[in-house]
Parts: structure tokens; C-alpha cells; sequence
């Protein structure tokens, strides 16, 4: 059927139809082998016509093994033909112990295409894919089929799934009837939710960077607001007697501050009275009494005001208020470990803005300000409750908690976050992302504990944002970046990459690429993606539902998949137009 080849490039080698030959089968996107005495080259068909045809160069035979890329390029004297049955799964993967099913070739009769697992499941992926393309049944499919997988039991498996639209509980949520040592949890930001858990996250595991982005921070002068609230509550949620005479201690400097400053007494009478109003103790509020000899007055007494303009206990306010200055506190460090609320943020941030002196600053102080208007705003919305957490635990003891209840231990576990707004979902989402990558990072044992946190609409979380510029890092790209190491993989699912940090794109090994119309997405994953050409781009915008391109690592070349139905579905499909609006016959 071909003849010899009349010449090549560096990626492509064009060979002649041999005169007379008939062309019965379409042999577009059709695998060949290019032979010649030292080697057996894998090529892919083009382009073609009765007297032509253009093959893609994809990888080198080697003992039995197709090898992806080619270094030797052919001779031009090599013989071409189409490749044979048993050839088949050298390309598509084979069923081994280390292969998981993936779907079936369209082009070899639904022949079965596996991939590596570990090639797979120890990189970050991404998956990409219009609404409607079959991405959210693909991921469905994809992790089911682990569960499935006769090769490998992940007893061990921790896939934490940040579920943006409430689709993919009826998917999951059957797993232990595949094995009953699977188990499938959900948490919901929806309390009311059906057969879901109240997502609930300690405030106290949050560090400054994490209450930096849920309190919207966008000024660096609000970083070191937020730092120096979180100490103090710390400081405050100490046991024993310290906490009282640290906050004792703060108040009595920020009055000193105040009675020596060039300010007239009313002027300091007014700020002092708005001090103690703000952050009273039992020693520091208007009705306090202060002890003198023979006598007492009430602190709010003390800042009479006679005839010379000055206190009439000046002295009496002076003595009593420094008693409580304690030096040893100006460097005091709070161990922490202590559980605390969002109620307990707010009084350290007022203590904050007293301790400092931000309230004598403008610039400063209506940074502040915003903070402590969105701390409250916080605490008084609809998702505060979020934060509301009962017990006190460590970051090992959550993750235990969401992963394992008594003898039951849960490998898929969803974040629900369907009734909430994308800021506040974008941010619940790098926090667990940031304490699991914390905790892998202190293991013993690299990597012995692999998390692999599947991202939906990642569009809407793992974007090209300004943390970076603020906190100092973006959390995804960290952990796009090292988290192999540690075994804390991303799996990012959108329909909008072109939306997407480009260093974590870059640092996907693997893509699942369903029908995608956007040419700026389409140029997009052209660019970003390392050693995929123009050609296998073009073959996504053909695609029809619930079939995908597959390339990277885990595959031996870029690979057309049609994947079955997951069994039972997520909830992403279309709403029956015709079903609800009724037959009128």
C-alpha cells in the first residue's frame, strides 16, 4: 500500500501510495511503522491523498516497549506499513499491575486504553473541557475506575475534592459498594444538605497568610495588622494569669502613650475613654476604682478636669496606671496551641490597634479599620458559622478527622461549597490546600501519606492573582512546585485555562483535554504545554462528548480516549427542558 519515503523534516516523514493501491479504510489518524534495518519508528497519519501522505513521528520501538519522542530519525530507504493487532497495546497501554483502565480507542474498535498509574497519579494533572464536553462524567469516571482497579486497592487513598457546583456526591458516595473498606464523605457549607456533614475549619489553624486573603487584605500595611492580631490571641487564649496581665499591660502603655503625649487633657481624656471602652479588663473600664490614700475614685473620676486645665488625679492616675506595665511582656511570645473563635480575633484586633499606637497613624488606622470592618462583617454574615469549630485539635488531628471516623477510613472526601460566594470558596480552598501541604511537608516519611486534591471551576481559584504580591507566595503554585515531592498532588479541572496560573499549567504532566471551542483556550494550552504540537490541538476541536485527548507522562502518545459513563453519574447534566415544562397533550 505505501512506498518508500520521499523525504522528511524534523517531525514529520512523507511517503508515497503505491500506484493502484486501494484505499478502503480511512487511514487519517491511523498508526504506522516505519522500519528500516537498525529501527522500528512509530509514526500517525496527517494527512493523506491517493498518491501522498504525511506522517507525525511519535515514538521509537525498543525490546518490545514503545519508547515516546524520536532521537533517530529513519532511513529513507525503511518500509512502511499500518500497525498490527498485537501491536496495539504497545501504544495504548497494557493491563498490568501497574496500568489502571482508562476508556477505549475510537480508532481500534474500543480497543482498551490504560495508563501508568503512578505516571499518572504522581504528577499533577489537569483536565479541560467546554460545559457539556463530558469533563465532570471524566473525572467521575476517572476516579471510579481506581476504585475498580483489580491491580491496586487504595485502602490509602486521600482524594479531597473541592466541589464548586454539588455535582459529584451521587458519583462517589456508592464507592463501598465496590469494596466496603471505601468509604466516601462530604462536607457542606449548606447545613441543610442531604446526607452531608457541616463544614466546619478551626480558626486557629489559620495562619496570617490565610487570614490575609479571608479578610481581603489589599495593602501591605494591613499584613503586619493581621500578624500582630494573631499574636495577641494567642497570647490571650493562655491559661492562667498572664493572659489577664498582658492585656492589662497593653492597655496601661497605650494610656501612658496617651497621658504624655502634647495632646490638651480633654483630648486625652477622649482618647483614653475610647481605649478603655474598646479593650476593657477588670482593672481598666470607667468604673474601675482607683485606690488612693484614704480614698478611692472611679477611673472615669480621674479625668476631672480643674480650673488649670489638668487632671485632678493626674498623680493618683499616673501611679495606678503603671503598676500594670509589666517590661517582660514587651517581648512576650505566646506559645499558641490554644483554641480560639472569630470573637476572640476581634477583641485581639481592638487590643492591636491600641498596643501599636495604628490609631494615632491615619493611613494606618483606616487600614485597620478595614480590617475590623470585615472581621466583623465576618462574624456577622451568613459564614461565620463556617469557622465555628467545637473541639481543640492540632492540624493532625483535623486531617484525621476528616479522613477517619473510628474504624472507617474515608478515601474520597468532598468540599461542597455550592451556596457560597467564589471569594470566600477561593479561600477555604487554599487554606485546606496550605495545611495539608504543611503537614506532608512534616512527615517523617516523604511522600508516605499522597493527598491528591482535585480542584473543580479551578478557573475560579487558581488564577494568575495578586496573593503572591501580598503574602508572599501563591499556594497552588507552591505546591505545583514541590508538592510531588511530598506526595500532595493537584488535579485541575476547568473549562477556562487560559484563566490559570501559568506555573502551575506548566507543571501538569498529565492533561485529559475534552472539546474545548475557545481558540484562546485552544492557543493557550498550545503554548503552555511542553512538547505537544499544533496537530494534536486540532484533534480536541472534533471531539464528541465523553471522549478525550490524553497525553503526558502516563501515556506512550497523545491518545483519542472515549470513556464510559460513569456508573452512577454526577449531577452535571441539563435540566430536561421538556420533562419540567410539561406535556400539554
Amino acid at each position: 500500500m505505501f512506498d518508500r519515503i520521499n523525504y522528511m523534516d524534523d517531525t514529520h516523514v512523507y511517503f508515497g501510495i503505491k500506484e493502484g493501491a486501494e484505499l478502503k479504510t480511512n487511514l487519517l489518524s491511523a498508526h504506522v511503522v516505519i522500519s528500516d534495518s537498525e529501527k522500528h519508528v512509530l509514526g500517525e497519519i496527517v494527512e493523506i491523498n491517493s498518491k501522498e501522505a504525511k506522517a507525525r513521528l511519535l515514538g521509537e520501538f525498543e525490546n518490545g516497549r514503545l519508547r515516546s519522542g524520536v532521537i533517530r530519525k529513519p532511513l529513507l530507504d525503511a518500509t512502511i506499513r499500518t500497525i498490527m493487532q498485537e501491536e496495539i497495546p504497545l501504544i495504548l497501554g497494557q493491563n498490568d499491575k501497574e496500568s489502571l483502565l482508562l476508556g477505549g480507542s475510537p480508532f481500534y474498535n474500543q480497543f482498551p486504553v490504560y495508563l501508568n498509574v503512578n505516571d499518572f497519579f504522581s504528577n499533577h494533572f489537569a483536565i479541560f473541557g467546554n460545559s457539556g464536553s463530558g469533563k465532570s462524567c471524566g473525572i467521575a469516571r476517572l476516579i471510579q475506575n481506581v476504585f475498580q482497579n483489580d491491580h491496586a486497592r487504595p485502602y490509602r487513598a486521600n482524594f479531597i475534592l473541592f466541589d464548586i457546583s454539588g455535582e459529584y456526591s451521587q458519583a462517589f458516595q456508592d464507592i463501598n459498594k465496590i469494596n466496603p473498606n471505601y468509604n466516601y464523605r462530604c462536607f457542606s457549607s449548606n447545613d441543610n444538605e442531604p446526607g452531608a456533614e457541616k463544614l466546619r475549619i478551626p480558626i486557629w489553624l489559620l495562619n496570617s497568610s490565610d487570614l490575609a486573603l479571608l479578610l481581603q487584605c489589599n495593602t501591605h500595611t494591613q499584613i503586619p495588622i493581621i500578624e500582630r492580631m494573631l499574636k495577641l490571641v494567642k497570647a490571650f487564649a493562655e491559661t492562667g494569669s498572664n493572659s489577664e496581665a498582658f492585656r492589662d499591660h497593653l492597655i496601661a502603655n497605650a494610656i501612658i502613650t496617651v497621658l504624655f503625649s502634647d495632646e490638651t487633657p480633654a483630648q486625652k481624656k477622649n482618647d483614653i475613654f475610647a481605649i478603655v471602652e474598646e479593650c476593657q479588663t477588670d482593672h481598666f473600664h470607667l468604673e474601675a476604682e482607683v485606690q488612693g490614700v484614704g480614698y478611692t475614685r472611679k477611673f472615669r473620676e480621674c479625668f476631672n478636669i480643674d480650673k488649670t486645665g489638668n487632671f485632678t488625679e493626674g498623680i493618683l492616675l499616673t501611679e495606678y496606671v503603671t503598676q500594670f506595665i509589666n517590661p517582660t511582656f514587651d517581648d512576650y511570645e505566646p506559645a499558641g496551641g490554644m483554641p480560639y473563635t472569630l470573637q476572640d480575633l476581634e477583641r485581639a484586633l481592638k487590643f492591636t490597634l491600641i498596643s501599636d499606637g495604628w490609631y494615632k497613624n491615619e493611613q494606618t488606622y483606616s487600614d485597620a479599620v478595614t480590617v475590623k470592618v470585615r472581621l466583623h462583617s465576618l462574624i456577622t454574615g451568613p459564614y461565620g458559622k463556617l469557622f465555628e469549630y467545637d473541639n481543640n485539635v492540632n492540624v493532625e488531628q483535623y486531617l484525621g478527622y476528616l479522613l477517619i471516623n473510628g474504624d472507617k477510613k474515608y478515601q474520597i472526601v468532598n468540599i461542597n461549597m455550592d451556596d457560597i460566594d467564589d471569594q470566600v470558596a477561593a479561600v477555604i480552598t487554599k487554606i485546606f490546600s496550605r495545611i495539608i501541604f504543611d503537614y506532608s511537608k512534616r512527615l517523617q516519611a516523604r511522600g508516605s501519606i499522597p493527598f491528591h486534591i482535585l480542584i473543580d471551576e479551578a478557573h475560579r481559584y487558581v488564577r494568575k492573582d495578586q496573593d503572591i504580591f501580598l503574602i508572599g507566595y501563591n499556594i497552588f503554585e507552591r505546591i505545583a512546585k514541590e508538592g510531588r515531592k511530598y506526595g500532595v498532588i493537584l488535579g485541575i479541572i476547568t473549562q477556562r485555562p487560559v484563566e490559570l496560573s501559568d506555573t502551575v499549567i506548566s507543571q501538569c504532566s498529565n492533561f485529559l483535554i475534552f472539546k474545548i471551542n475557545n481558540p484562546m483556550d485552544s492557543e493557550y494550552i498550545r503554548q503552555m504545554v511542553p512538547n505537544i504540537s499544533a496537530e494534536v490541538i486540532e484533534k480536541q476541536k472534533t471531539l464528541q462528548s465523553g471522549t478525550c485527548l490524553g497525553f503526558g507522562s502516563a501515556f506512550k502518545i497523545p491518545v483519542i480516549v472515549k470513556l464510559e459513563m460513569p456508573n452512577p453519574s454526577p449531577l452535571s447534566s441539563n435540566s430536561d427542558v421538556i420533562k419540567f415544562w410539561g406535556d400539554s397533550q
